[in-house]
C-alpha cells in the first residue's frame, strides 16, 4: 500500500512519520532539492516548535485563521502532545519567559535531525526536486504526475505549504477544492514618511497598537526599525488585520500607546506630578514612564517643547501635545514588509471542504490536507508549526487507517 505525501516541509515531515507502519510505504515528494528549509532558519535558526502548554480555548485564540476547525483538531494532539513526541525522542525542550518553546541545544538542527531520522528509520522514501503537476482519480487510487514521471498511490497527503500566489495550486485543480486567495499573514508596517524611522533599534517592551477605523489593537513588545514598525505587537497586529489591511492596500494610519499600562489620563496626573516634585528639571533631558531617551527627545520635539524647557513652566497646551504622543502616536502606514524568514500566508483550501478531526476532504475520500497548504494561520510565537504537528499527525493516522482498510477490502 503506498501513500503518497506531497510537501518536505513540518506538516509534510509530521503526515509522512505517522502515515508509515507495516505493509505501508510511504513517498514524500518535495519540488526543491531540500527538504525541511522553513524549520531550518525559523526563530532565528533555533526552530521555535510549539508554545507553552495552555488550554485549547485559549490556544485557538492565536489563530486568525481556523479557530474553529483547528479547536477540533487540538483535541487529538495538542501542544503537550507535541512535548511528548520530541522529549521521547531525546529533544530536551525550554519554554521561555514569553511561552516561546525551542529545543535546548538552541539549534534548529535538532528538530531537523529527529524529524529525518524517524522518517529513515520508517522507510519513508524521499524524493526531492520532485515537483508534482496534478492529482488524478483513478478507480480506487490516485495517480500523481510528477515531474519525473507517473506515481501510483492509494491515499495523498497535502503538504505542500503556504504560498503567496494561487498559481502554486495549481496541481490542485481537478480537485476542485476552492481555494481562498493567499494574502500575507505575518509583516512589518512600513512608515517611509514618518521621521521615527530615524530612530531604529529602540523598543518599548509592552506596548499597544491599533489600526484606526477598526477594533484591532494588539499589546506587546514594539521595535522601531528602518522600515518602521515591527516587534510581536505589530507582528500580531498584522496577522489578525491581514484581510482588512489587504482589501486597504496596506495604507491605513496605525495608533501607538507607547506604555499599556497607562491611559491619557494618568500620564497627564502623572507629568503634573512629576512638574510639581521636580519643577526646575528640563523636560527634554528627563524621560519618564519607561521611554527611552532618544524616543522622549522626538516626543518633546512634536510636541515643541525646546531643550531649555522646565517641567514646573510647562505650558498646558505643551503638555497635552507630549501626551497625545505617548498616547495616541499616530503612524502613516504606506506597504508592508515581510518579518524575516517567517512569511506565513492567510489563504489556500477551503477549511469548510476539510473534516477537521482527520484532515480528509470532504470531496475525495483518500485525499487529506496538512499545514500551511489550508487557510489556517497563527501569530508567532509557534503556533504555526504548532497547526503543522497537528494537522500532520491527524492527516498521517487517518491516511495510515484507511490504507489498512483498504487493502483489507482488496484481499
Amino acid at each position: 500500500m503506498k501513500i503518497g505525501v506531497i510537501g518536505g516541509g513540518a506538516a509534510g515531515f509530521f503526515a509522512a512519520i505517522h502515515a508509515s507502519g507495516p505493509g505501508i510505504q510511504v513517498l514524500l515528494f518535495e519540488k526543491s532539492p531540500k527538504i525541511l528549509s522553513k524549520v531550518k532558519i525559523s526563530g532565528g535558526g533555533r526552530c521555535n516548535v510549539t508554545h507553552r502548554p495552555m488550554e485549547i480555548s485559549k490556544l485557538v485564540k492565536n489563530y486568525p485563521r481556523g479557530e474553529k476547525f483547528l479547536k477540533k483538531a487540538f483535541v487529538h494532539f495538542s501542544i503537550a502532545d507535541t512535548f511528548s513526541w520530541f522529549e521521547s525522542r531525546g529533544v530536551a525542550l525550554k519554554i521561555e519567559e514569553d511561552g516561546r518553546v525551542f529545543p535546548r541545544t538552541n539549534t534548529s538542527q535538532t528538530i531537523v535531525t529527529v524529524l529525518e531520522s524517524e522518517a529513515k528509520k520508517l522507510g519513508v522514501q524521499i524524493q526531492l526536486s520532485t515537483g508534482i503537476k496534478s492529482i488524478q482519480p483513478v478507480g480506487q487510487d490516485f495517480a500523481l504526475q510528477t515531474d519525473k514521471g507517473e506515481a501510483i498511490v492509494s491515499q495523498v497527503i497535502v503538504a505542500s505549504g503556504g504560498h503567496p500566489n494561487l498559481g502554486a495550486y495549481e496541481f490542485l485543480n481537478s480537485l476542485n477544492h476552492r481555494l481562498i486567495k493567499p494574502i500575507p499573514s505575518l509583516f512589518t508596517f512600513n512608515t517611509p514618511q514618518e521621521p521615527i524611522r530615524e530612530l531604529m533599534g529602540l523598543s518599548m517592551g509592552d506596548a499597544v497598537v491599533k489600526l484606526e477605523g477598526t477594533k484591532l489593537s494588539y499589546r506587546g513588545p514594539i521595535l522601531i526599525t528602518h522600515w518602521g514598525i515591527s516587534g510581536p505587537a505589530v507582528l500580531k497586529l498584522s496577522a489578525f488585520g491581514a484581510d482588512w489591511l489587504h482589501e486597504h492596500q496596506y495604507n491605513a494610519r496605525a495608533i501607538v500607546q507607547w506604555n499599556a499600562d497607562l491611559g491619557e489620563q494618568a500620564y497627564s496626573e502623572q507629568l503634573s506630578s512629576y512638574a510639581q516634585l521636580h519643577p526646575n528639571r528640563k523636560v527634554y533631558s528627563h524621560p519618564l514612564f519607561g521611554i527611552p531617551a532618544r524616543l522622549w527627545e522626538h516626543f518633546c520635539i512634536q510636541a515643541e517643547i525646546s531643550e531649555s524647557q522646565l517641567f514646573g513652566q510647562l505650558p498646558k497646551k505643551m503638555q497635552n501635545k507630549l501626551v497625545q504622543c505617548l498616547f495616541c502616536y499616530p503612524l502613516a502606514m504606506q506597504g508592508k514588509t515581510t518579518f524575516k524568514e517567517e512569511f506565513v500566508t492567510a489563504g489556500g483550501v477551503d477549511l469548510e471542504e476539510i473534516h477537521p478531526e482527520t484532515m480528509e476532504s470532504k470531496f475525495h475520500p483518500g485525499i487529506y490536507f496538512a499545514g500551511e497548504v489550508l487557510n489556517l494561520d497563527g501569530i508567532t510565537g509557534g503556533f504555526n508549526f504548532q497547526a503543522a504537528w497537528t494537522t500532520g499527525y491527524l492527516a498521517g493516522i487517518h491516511a495510515k487507517k484507511r490504507g489498512h482498510t483498504h487493502g483489507l477490502l482488496l484481499t
